[in-house]
């Protein structure tokens, strides 16, 4: 049973007291419980926190007998945490050295990602002591030996969101370090466990007078004794460690070789028919299921999702919902592609408009419309059908390989497509030309960009789908508040072995009002995740998003 996102704050301190009053205020806008453990401080400290938690509401305060280490502290607080029913601890230093304004972002890749472990992944200012940095520079080298991965970004950084009960059943197993070696081994032994670690860019000040509880004897022998183990402690783990595969950006992922057996299987339909085609299909799909391992785990968590969805709402399982089957859909799919636009697929008899689905299209309208499309079903088809022109925005960086089969066999689909990398004012200004003059603008809802923001920020809207919080791009919906037109959804889902296509009017227009820019966004996603969700129910296998669709990829892993 999932368990609900209920967040704290944890705070270890160690005569910090001075600091604490304000670490709090800053706190305070953020309506966090907060539990803070008392690490053995000296007596001014001890008197400081107790005024302290007896002044302010949500506070918890732990205090220690005597001084046991930042880590021991941490653990003691999560075990806090969890007596409380906290499933989450943000985890804050007492010195005050962190942007706790970065909070939000934070618990938002938590929520994400509950497994977890969420961190700040340091940007420094001139305050850093030149020794500290050199020092997280060998760190990190470690790290990365011992995990066999670049995907640590930054082991030592103590602003981050721990998940409890991985956190603390991790504890119960291993003698995790106590003192300044806490924050490093907790990160990379989780990592083996299965729970990864994602990061989020944040300040780091040093304040000038910050007091400091390194010690650079014991503390640096602690480090260099954390990583003999570790390091040993990754060799019987390299073949786990090398099978783990980093979840690329699915437009980065490149399409299985196989040019000229396209080409067969192309040439396989045209003289021998839709039949020969199908058979040949079954031998081709077996050998691409069998050697595209993340595609088949994405479909298999895919289907799994469809079947606990469908389960827990008391509708009926479709038949043949495996993975083989969905990759053979995903075949046939592409050969839609390609017929529709030779003209083979023929309106009433391979393609079918369901219920209410003409007249939220309105093709008579000299209106023009964005059509707000997904990676469900075959939205090509609809495009190649349609008596319209219609610009699709499109992302061009994959599947290069079908993309070429795509215009030696019907050339007339290469025209009026827009790369979304090139998307800009003066393409808005272009696709505001053609919805003018009647025309149709299509682009899909469902994927993000290739690339994220200056600052590694993702422009994402996160929205549950399908039981799960998913990243869905924010650009598709500002365009179309920016373009001003209808808005109306569309599907193309195979039913009964034919395409039927479904179309909703979703807004005329979609407005973004200035002053709640970011809850209409969040309206406006939500509703599309809803019915994307409502519509993938229905034919699930027509979901053609063969990655992890729930999570952000990581683009800066060179591994």
């Amino acid at each position: 049973m999932p368990v609900t996102f209920t967040p704290c704050v944890l705070i270890p301190c160690y005569n910090h007291g001075a600091m604490m009053a304000q670490v709090l205020a800053r706190l305070q806008g953020f309506d966090l419980p907060c539990i803070i453990v008392d690490d053995g401080s000296d007596d001014v400290t001890r008197r400081t926190l107790e005024q302290l938690a007896a002044a302010r509401h949500g506070i918890t305060l732990v205090r220690l007998a005597q001084n046991a280490g930042k880590g021991a502290a941490v653990v003691r607080g999560l075990q806090e945490a969890q007596r409380a029913g906290f499933s989450h601890a943000v985890q804050v230093d007492a010195d005050g050295q962190h942007a706790i304004e970065d909070i939000p972002r934070l618990l938002a890749l938590a929520h994400a990602h509950p497994e977890a472990l969420i961190s700040g992944q340091p940007v420094y200012d001139d305050s850093i002591p030149r020794s500290r940095l050199y020092g997280r520079w060998v760190t990190h080298v470690w790290v990365w030996i011992e995990t066999l991965s670049l995907q640590l970004k930054d082991s030592m950084c103590g602003f981050r969101v721990y998940p409890v009960a991985p956190t603390l059943a991790l504890a119960g197993r291993v003698a995790l370090g106590s003192r300044m070696d806490f924050d490093t081994e907790v990160m990379v032994r989780l990592y083996w466990q299965g729970n990864t670690s994602y990061f989020v860019p944040t300040r780091v000040t040093y304040p000038a007078d910050g007091v400091s509880h390194f010690d650079a004897l014991k503390d640096n022998l602690r480090i260099s004794w954390m990583h003999t183990r570790l390091f040993l402690g990754m060799l019987p783990r390299i073949p786990s460690l090398l099978a783990r595969r980093r979840h690329a950006h699915w437009a980065r992922q490149q399409e299985l070789k196989g040019l000229w057996g396209m080409r067969l299987m192309l040439w396989v339909w045209r003289v021998l028919g839709r039949k020969a085609f199908s058979c040949l299909l079954w031998p081709v799909t077996a050998v691409y299921w069998l050697t595209a391992a993340a595609q088949r785990q994405a479909s298999r968590q895919w289907l799994a999702r469809v079947r606990r969805t469908l389960a827990a709402r008391g509708e009926p399982l479709p038949a043949r919902l495996n993975s083989v089957h969905h990759f053979l859909r995903f075949g046939h799919a592409m050969l839609d592609k390609i017929a529709s636009w030779r003209g083979e697929l023929r309106p009433g008899r391979d393609v079918v408009f369901a219920d209410g689905a003409e007249a939220a299209l309105d093709m008579a309208s000299p209106t023009g419309k964005l059509i707000l499309a997904s990676h469900l079903g075959d939205i090509e088809a609809c495009r190649a059908l349609s008596t319209k022109t219609i610009t699709a925005l499109v992302f061009s960086d994959n599947a290069q390989r079908f993309k070429q089969i795509m215009q030696e066999a019907a050339p007339q689909s290469a025209m009026n497509l827009i790369p979304v990398t090139d998307i800009g004012p003066d393409t808005a200004m272009l696709l505001k030309e053609r919805l003018d003059r009647g025309e149709w603008v299509a682009i899909v809802g469902d994927r993000i960009a290739v690339n994220p923001q200056r600052g590694g920020d993702w422009r994402v809207v996160w929205s549950d789908f399908m039981g799960q919080p998913a990243p869905f791009p924010q650009g598709p919906f500002i365009l179309a508040s920016v373009l001003r037109c209808p808005v109306v959804l569309i599907f193309a889902l195979k039913q009964q072995g034919r395409l039927r296509v479904y179309a909703e009017r979703f807004a005329d227009p979609l407005p973004l009002p200035r002053d709640a820019r970011q809850a209409a966004l969040q309206q406006a996603v939500d509703r599309y995740a809803q019915r994307l969700e409502h519509y993938a129910l229905m034919s699930p296998l027509d979901w053609f998003n063969f990655f992890d669709f729930w999570r952000l990829p990581d683009t800066t892993d060179k591994e």
